[in-house]
């Protein structure tokens, strides 16, 4: 690793950085409303964004810089069994394909801001949508606390902030200041923001795993080289050489599954997707973002590359950006950093804003000022978006990044547990709300119970998201077996309570609610209950 400051790389990384600032902070008179004291306007860049700028806005949502860095980490690390990533992100276009469509159309009709606004005016349950809206929180937290660390892996590439006995303050200056800029434009421009700086994210990123992909094999020796070295590693290791162990088949499997199951459930995903302005939208993306996929399978191969350069590196997040400093060129190795650390700055702001909105409509609205203004729901939305990066920020600091990559599997097991209410919503209203929220807490409980007591060579608790799963004996993921749990209670309880007619709320959609688009006839966004005063 390079003992000095990579003067060049940095340079470059600097340029880049400082364009995508301007952009953020330019990005506030980007399509600008007549009005952008709304959260609509604020969060949702005004419900106006077409199939290219939700294209790369979605993609820079869902492939951030953790992303670019854990792949071909874990791949570095521990094998073929990295590449989970790539099936679970072919599984979840066809999945998304049959119910963004619809969540679409039902938010555009009565204005729904977050999946939490969906569920309490779909089960007429403000309960179950404090519980959409916490575990969405809870999840994004450590989500945006990993950007931070990708961030903080490429500086410590290049040399800034000196070694482990420097100044904590001097160490972490470079972050801070990332950070501060990052807090500043998203609360200036709000969606608009990363919706513009991700066409950059994005460009950049094709960029250097093209020429990765093409130029590192070719000073390696070609891929026979790159691939023999790997399987050399793996079989040294009894890691099964390149294709995963028999006993890890199941973990891989559920794990792919499971993951594809959440991925549409973090906040974030949902922002994106609502930000989109018409019905169409959303379905024409669902057939191009695959080849987002085809991109993360070329990314998934420099963990072989990073094996064969013969990079060495106590945290396996290092291992991407030590192989682009070993391989590049000075000045392209800043282009890598930047692609990287601007992988960070976007999904970062998408999440922080995701949680504000969460916030706001339906813990301080609906609990805390239900007759608060457009104005005040924008102006608390600002704030929380602050307090939530801070809140990330101090995680990252103060904490072993080991820690926050565990909770960031937490947040998955968390998250899928919405899963019932938001999709199976959106098809049925057949489950009773009570059975939704009680198989929710089991699903949250066995989760986090389980992922407790799930132990790793560098931490007693919360070491990994894999244990045995009952009744089958394999491991498998924890997440996907609470979530099975969470189904059957609901299923259970929904037949019980249903038997004991117990009230189930009012639904104030309509089956038409589900399938209209911006430009059908009659069409027209309503305000939710709580700032319109009645039932629809």
């Amino acid at each position: 690793m390079n003992d000095g400051v990579n003067g060049v790389a940095l340079a470059v990384f600097i340029i880049f950085f400082l364009a995508v600032t301007v952009m953020g902070f330019l990005a506030s008179r980007w399509r600008k409303a007549e009005n952008e004291q709304s959260l609509d306007e604020w969060g949702l860049g005004g419900r106006s964004f077409g199939t290219w700028v939700t294209w790369f806005l979605l993609g820079g949502d869902l492939y951030t810089a953790y992303t670019f860095v854990a792949v071909p980490a874990a791949i570095y690390a521990a094998g073929a069994a990295g590449f989970f990533a790539v099936p679970y992100t072919i599984l979840v276009y066809p999945l998304i394909f049959t119910f963004l469509p619809r969540l679409w159309s039902v938010s555009h009709k009565h204005g729904y801001v977050t999946t939490s606004d969906f569920v309490r005016g779909r089960f007429g349950s403000k309960g179950l949508s404090l519980a959409v809206a916490v575990t969405g929180i809870l999840a994004t937290m450590p989500y945006i606390a990993l950007q931070l660390v990708g961030i903080q892996a490429v500086l410590d590439v290049m040399g800034v902030g000196g070694g482990e006995n420097t100044n904590w303050f001097v160490k972490d200056l470079p972050l801070l200041i990332a950070f501060g800029v990052l807090a500043a434009y998203t609360y200036s421009s709000g969606l608009r923001a990363p919706a513009l700086i991700a066409f950059v994210k994005d460009t950049l990123i094709y960029i250097v795993i093209a020429v990765a992909i093409i130029y590192i094999p070719i000073k390696l020796g070609g891929f026979d080289d790159v691939f023999g070295a790997a399987s050399e590693k793996y079989t040294a290791a009894k890691a099964g050489g390149l294709v995963p162990l028999e006993a890890g088949q199941w973990t891989y499997a559920t794990l792919a599954l499971g993951s594809a199951l959440a991925l549409f459930m973090y906040p974030h995903s949902i922002t994106a997707t609502l930000s989109s302005r018409s019905r169409e939208v959303i379905r024409r993306n669902t057939t191009i973002l695959p080849l987002y996929s085809l991109m993360l399978g070329l990314l998934a191969l420099l963990g072989f590359m990073a094996i064969a350069a013969g990079v060495k590196v106590t945290n396996p997040q290092l291992a991407i950006p030590q192989l682009f400093e070993d391989m590049f060129p000075d000045w392209f190795a800043g282009v890598a950093f930047a692609a990287i650390g601007i992988g960070a700055l976007v999904p970062a702001a998408i999440m922080s804003i995701a949680a504000a909105n969460l916030f706001t409509r339906n813990i301080y609205k609906d609990f805390i000022k239900p007759d608060a203004t457009p104005a005040q729901e924008t102006k608390v939305s600002k704030l929380v978006s602050l307090l939530v990066k801070v809140g990330a920020l101090v995680f990252v600091l103060t904490m072993d990044k080991t820690v926050a990559i565990n909770f960031q599997l937490l947040g998955g097991i968390w998250i899928l547990q919405t899963f019932p209410a938001l999709v199976g919503g959106l098809f049925t209203r057949w489950c009773h709300r009570w059975a939704l929220l009680a198989g929710w807490a089991v699903g949250m409980i066995y989760g986090t119970v389980a992922a407790y007591g799930v132990a790793s060579p560098t931490q007693k608790h919360f070491g990994g998201s894999a244990k045995e799963i009952p009744g089958i004996g394999e491991i498998g993921y924890i997440g996907l077996t609470a979530f099975v749990l969470n189904v059957v209670v609901t299923v259970v309880l929904t037949f019980a309570l249903k038997a004991a007619k117990v009230p189930d709320g009012v639904d104030e959609t309509s089956p038409e609610d589900y399938t209209a688009d911006a430009g059908d006839p009659g069409v027209q966004v309503e305000l939710p209950p709580a700032t319109a005063g009645k039932t629809h």
